[in-house]
Order: C-alpha cells, then sequence, then structure tokens
C-alpha cells in the first residue's frame, strides 16, 4: 500500500495559502477517486482505499508543518501494510507552479520534510514538489502563510491538478516514469 502525505497546516486560516499545497493535492486526489478524508487519527486525518488499482492512505496531518512527522510515524505504526511513502509539498526554490519529483534526498530545507526524515531516521521516500515561487520582499516565514493571487492561483490550479496525476503515475509506473513526462513537460512550456 502507499502512504500518500500532504504537507501542510491545519485550519481554515491556513486552507488556501501557499505553504498548503500538499493538502490541496490530497483533496484533490481524494475527490477524483472517492476517497473520504473523513477518518481522524491523533495526529493526521486520513482516507483508505484505490487510486486506480494500486491501494493507498491518504493523510493530511494535524501536527502543523514542523512536525509532520509525527503524523507519518503514527500512520506507519497504525497501518503495519505500508510498502511506499510518497509526500507531496511546497518548494519555495521552484518557480510558481513548477512539478519536481524526487526518490530522495536531502530536505532542501523544508521544516515538514525535515521533520519526517527526522523522524524516520530516513530519507528514502519520494516527494512530488510544487513550486511556489520565492518572494522578493517578504521574509519567507510570512510568504508561505499566503492566499495565492491573481495569476499565481490560475498556475496552481493547473499544476494540483498535475502533482495529482503524476501521483498516480508514480503509483503504476514510478518515479523514473514520472519524471520523465513531468519534468519535460515544464521544461518545455
Amino acid at each position: 500500500m502507499w502512504l500518500v502525505v500532504g504537507l501542510g497546516n491545519p485550519g481554515d486560516i491556513y486552507a488556501g495559502t501557499r505553504h498548503n499545497i500538499g493538502f490541496m493535492v490530497i483533496d484533490t486526489l481524494a475527490r477524483g477517486y472517492s476517497l473520504s478524508l473523513k477518518n481522524r487519527a491523533k495526529n493526521y486525518i486520513y482516507g483508505r482505499g484505490f487510486i486506480r488499482e494500486q491501494e493507498a492512505l491518504l493523510i493530511k496531518p494535524l501536527t502543523f508543518m514542523n512536525r509532520s512527522g509525527m503524523a507519518v510515524v503514527e500512520a506507519l505504526k497504525r497501518h503495519e501494510d505500508i510498502d511506499n511513502i510518497l509526500v507531496v509539498c511546497d518548494d519555495i526554490d521552484l518557480e510558481t507552479g513548477t512539478i519536481r519529483i524526487k526518490k530522495s534526498g536531502s530536505s532542501g530545507g523544508h521544516k515538514g520534510v525535515q521533520s519526517i526524515i527526522e523522524m524516520l531516521g530516513a530519507n528514502d521516500f519520494g516527494r512530488v514538489k510544487i513550486g511556489i515561487g520565492r518572494p522578493d520582499r517578504v521574509p519567507v516565514e510570512h510568504y508561505v502563510l499566503k492566499n495565492f493571487t491573481g495569476r499565481d492561483k490560475k498556475i496552481i490550479e493547473e499544476s494540483i491538478m498535475e502533482a495529482a496525476e503524476a501521483i498516480t503515475v508514480i503509483m503504476h509506473k514510478g518515479i523514473s516514469h514520472a519524471q520523465n513526462i513531468y519534468h519535460k513537460a515544464k521544461t518545455e512550456k
């Protein structure tokens, strides 16, 4: 079974913010495959079902971004049949809407990913990163908690759909196959 973790912060105040793009992708996947995200564990909400033929557990941590690893560890203990982990998050170092897929690696400064690495004691899990752009004059910690506006909002809506499609490709054909499709598509645009 796949564990697909969308990173974000719980609560309505954060719902449409840049840092919550992982939650937005999970919501899109859940809607697309009729998975209810109404189940609740101590540190996350979740839905379990099938994305095409692949069984998946979609989770949204309730621990706030910097403690996301707590939710992942809890999910791994509670659902012992998890074989693969895929984390979906924002990336401030990528142009708005750009999707990058990684097999493993460092956190790249993302505190939610860093929390997962620290709690697992490993960094060998897949990531789907969606670019949110880097601000010119706004401190990063404020920028990531702002909503998308104007042109960026439309770009992000398209990227959320594309990221959900990429996750489906990863689950069925692997990360390398998805990288060939989604990395190439962005560079051609």
